[in-house]
């Protein structure tokens, strides 16, 4: 009896899971490294196996000595989708729609340094602001090289340095007292206690630990390009981290009567509209939802929280930005004692002390008289 002739071992190549929850992976074909992104790993396996025994064509680059801005930015954006969180790729798409589309019709190759600088300054007279054509052009030179032109080279206007408003000690206490028993109340202290919003709105109640007073930060949720978007990643390795529950927080939490899903069911937008009306009606700075996470950062200063146990309970993956905010306040509190150490010299001051030393040696005479 003739042998079984075994049948050829199929042996695939490393497929890993992305942050975004795509699979990903690469094949050789001809000496050309060609990737892979699907949504499920079986998807993967067959896209790779189909690649591999030649039943799909591997698509052609475009000649790149041909290429308009507009087809460089969509090749952009289509190799990294399912690598990049979908709320960066619903930034890049609002990029392509709103800058720079007196150009998108342009070879890539054919375009002079000095029509790029005249196209930047375009978007500065629309009125768009410098930090917004910094980005954007940040973006659009990426597919540009991407898409194998010389990077251009352009003068940016400089970024206006613009403070992001925040809540001092005091009027945090103010704040606090505003929203106590309005609908507003859990999100703003959720954003107080250093949540991010896509991490309010992704919150549901078997994260929070009323027992262990605290609550477990998994997944966000970002507006994408078709909408909003659930990520079971964080924005980074330290954004998944535990958030002890502050005694406002936890009174308000506790008072609510259904404790099953998502905790936060109000819109981002009508939080921030209702924290900003609280803010107001309290006589305070005017913050947005981002400012009281910022408000956060603040309070640890104060409170004189070491920078990198701040930056943990916050979830800042970067230290340098936790760095920046207290190097900032401590500029401030700088500026405060100097001039509290000018003013002691001030001739105001000089009298107020000579005043209080003469009362206090006439208090001192005068008692001593009454004890004799």
């Amino acid at each position: 009896m003739a042998k079984r002739k075994k049948e050829p071992e199929i042996r695939l190549p490393k497929i890993k899971q992305l942050p975004s929850g795509a699979w990903h992976t690469r094949v050789l074909i001809e000496n050309r490294r060609v990737s892979i992104t699907k949504d499920t790993y079986d998807e993967c396996v067959a896209e790779y196996l189909a690649l591999k025994n030649g039943l799909v064509e591997v698509r052609e680059k475009k000649d790149g000595k041909d290429i308009t801005l507009e087809e460089a930015v969509k090749i952009y954006i289509a190799s990294k989708e399912g690598f990049l969180s979908p709320s960066t790729i619903a930034g890049y798409e609002k990029f392509k729609r709103n800058m720079l589309l007196g150009m998108m019709k342009r070879n890539i190759f054919a375009v002079s340094n000095d029509q790029w600088q005249a196209a930047i300054r375009q978007e500065h007279k629309a009125g768009k602001s410098p930090k917004y054509i910094k980005n954007g052009w940040m973006f659009f030179s990426a597919c540009i090289v991407a898409a194998g032109a010389p990077r251009p080279e352009v003068m940016l206007y400089p970024p206006e340095h613009n403070e992001r408003a925040y809540l001092t000690p005091d009027e945090i206490d103010k704040f606090v007292e505003a929203i106590k028993g309005q609908p507003v109340e859990i999100p703003a202290l959720l954003c107080l206690s250093s949540l991010r919003r896509s991490e309010i709105l992704a919150l549901t109640w078997d994260n929070v630990d009323l027992k262990n007073n605290a609550i477990y930060i998994r997944g966000a949720i970002v507006r994408g390009t078709d909408g909003f978007v659930a990520k079971k990643q964080n924005k980074s390795r330290k954004s998944r981290r535990p958030i002890p529950i502050i005694p406002p927080l936890f009174e308000a939490l506790q008072a609510e009567p259904e404790k099953s899903g998502q905790v936060v069911r109000m819109t981002g937008d009508y939080a921030l509209t209702l924290v900003k009306r609280a803010c107001e009606a309290a006589g305070i700075t005017v913050v947005d939802l981002h400012g009281l996470r910022h408000s956060f950062a603040s309070l640890a200063y104060h409170l004189g929280i070491p920078e990198m146990i701040a930056a943990e309970i916050g979830g800042w993956n970067d230290l340098s930005t936790m760095h920046n905010i207290y190097t900032h306040l401590a500029q401030k509190d700088i500026a405060k004692r100097s001039q509290e150490f000018c003013d002691w010299f001030s001739a105001d001051a000089v009298k107020m002390r000579k005043l209080e030393t003469r009362l206090e040696t006439e208090s001192e005479s005068s008692n001593g008289c009454n004890g004799f």
